[in-house]
């Protein structure tokens, strides 16, 4: 194998992200221990270096072409997150000094100048078990980053973002307000499509379902007025514009129950944005402003098109 093979096979083995096994990443490791193709893993160093070093050692004996203007890229996509991993550390100045350096950490330098050895096994098992693997690290921060909402009494979570924020400010401020007693019949999430779709009770009331990207973001059913509000979350495409409502129109033909067509935004500025895009007799909802709402023009405010 090349040492761009064997690197990736050492980030591999410590469960680093898909995207942390890349070329880049590997050139990293290899810059931090000095390694030519031709060198023995054994004789990895540790010396101080700066991103720069990294980019030229690269282009000097790796055949890449990394400009030098790439620094952030190196920041971001392989030093930020090897630091996170304890596989290098820095030399404690600021960031912008033109003394800032960064070195494999002994315990890396270890582990990796065993690799091709009979000692590789126990000492890669004995990092993973001192250290967290990124794997497990950034999997950890993507739940703990998940809203908690409630749906119907039943406890869910959203994967985070500004969409998800406003969803579940639809669903826990905007419906106890002008949506009392609804039942949320439908709700995606940016990573889990149809989190809650309560698909009997939308055939019921007569919905043609075919793909779930033709739902609305929200879907409520308000019973004892036989009202539906279909809500958009707004926050960069896909208001309630003319051509929106055709569509939830012909995906809805069979249903009987008054239809409310809601855009929701999670600011003032955001709904200016989209404001000549609406469709009139239409509704406008804010999560700044919860206890309001706009309504574009029409004989009553928030009641079904007739």
């Amino acid at each position: 194998m090349s040492k761009i093979d064997e690197a990736k096979e050492i980030l591999n083995a410590l469960q680093v992200p898909a995207k942390q096994q890349n070329a880049m990443c590997c050139c990293v490791l290899l810059a931090m221990a000095n390694l030519l193709e031709g060198t023995a893993w054994a004789n990895a160093t540790n010396s101080w270096i700066r991103i720069h070093d990294v980019i030229v050692f690269s282009n000097s004996n790796y055949g890449t072409t990394y400009a030098e203007n790439s620094r952030e890229t190196f920041r971001k996509q392989a030093m930020h997150h090897f630091r996170n991993a304890a596989f290098i550390e820095d030399n404690g100045k600021a960031t912008n000094s033109p003394n800032y350096r960064y070195r494999l950490t002994d315990e890396m330098l270890g582990l990796i100048q065993s690799f091709g050895t009979d000692k590789w096994a126990d000492k890669l098992t004995a990092f993973l078990e001192s250290h967290e693997t990124l794997v497990q690290m950034y999997a950890s921060k993507r739940s703990m980053r998940k809203m908690p909402v409630k749906i119907n009494g039943t406890d869910f979570t959203f994967s985070p973002g500004k969409h998800n924020q406003l969803q579940k400010a639809i669903i826990e401020e905007f419906a106890p307000r002008f949506a009392t007693n609804s039942e949320c019949l439908y709700v995606g999430d940016t990573t889990e499509k149809d989190l809650v779709k309560n698909e009997k009770k939308l055939r019921e009331l007569g919905f043609d379902i075919t793909l779930h990207d033709k739902m609305p973001d929200v879907v409520l059913y308000c019973d004892d007025k036989k009202w539906l509000y279909f809500v958009e979350s707004v926050t960069s495409v896909g208001p309630m514009e003319p051509k929106r409502i055709k569509e939830i129109e012909e995906m809805t033909t069979g249903v009987t129950a008054g239809k409310i067509y809601v855009t929701a935004f999670l600011d003032f500025k955001t709904f200016k944005k989209f404001s000549e895009m609406l469709a009139w007799e239409t509704e406008v909802w804010i999560a700044d402003m919860p206890d309001h709402m706009i309504h574009l023009n029409g004989d009553k405010f928030l009641g079904p098109r007739k």
